[in-house]
């Protein structure tokens, strides 16, 4: 799952919100190293990723794309799916969508642990190009694929993502209302699992 998935699976917690959003760049054991209610979310964030990478709707969704893309079709769900979330959002969250990413552009800012380099590099343009709300609308998808297209080493077309999207709208909004669901009971169960493990911090 992508970025808007993972805060918004975190429930309100914003601390929790933060080591989920930072969880890509946090590797192996160094999730020790954050305080407990960052590391919550971190290991949630692991989670999500295990419990997406596994479940069969996330890979017939897959096989749906192009097979142009190979093992990118993968990254390319992740963002779909963030299209997604935004198309049903009000399925998913009492809290209006802009409210919600303004909300957490906050949290970012007023954030006082340190976070990986990688992550305090995209923090401005994330905020000053307002990223989450792309996710939106189909040409914002559309910029975020030719974006990660610029950047990865392997000569793969991502941004004609948007084509299929496109083209299997209506199953891939399917395939995401089926999977998400499940999704949520899973994160929620997770969340549950660390406060007994952790306590309410």
């Amino acid at each position: 799952m992508n970025y808007l998935a993972h805060i918004l699976l975190s429930g309100a917690n914003k601390d929790i919100q933060l080591g989920n959003f930072i969880g890509d760049a946090v590797k192996g054991k160094d999730y020790q190293n954050y305080p407990i209610s960052i590391r919550k979310g971190l290991l949630l964030h692991r989670q999500i990723d295990s419990f997406t990478d596994v479940h069969k709707i996330a890979h017939q969704s897959k096989k749906r794309l192009h097979p142009r893309y190979g093992h990118y079709a993968g990254v390319i769900i992740d963002i779909l799916y963030d299209h997604f979330l935004c198309v049903n959002w009000s399925t998913y969250s009492n809290e209006p969508l802009d409210g919600f990413i303004t909300n957490f552009y906050e949290n970012l800012l007023n954030n006082k642990v340190s976070v990986p380099d990688e992550i305090n590099i995209i923090i401005p343009k994330l905020i000053s190009k307002d990223w989450f709300s792309s996710y939106k609308s189909i040409a914002g998808i559309g910029r975020v694929l030719k974006g990660m297209e610029s950047i990865i080493k392997h000569d793969i077309p991502l941004s004609m993502g948007v084509i299929d999207l496109e083209e299997k709208f209506d199953l891939l909004n399917e395939d995401f209302n089926i999977f998400f669901p499940l999704l949520k009971e899973h994160s929620n169960k997770t969340l549950k699992t660390l406060h007994q493990h952790y306590g309410n911090k």
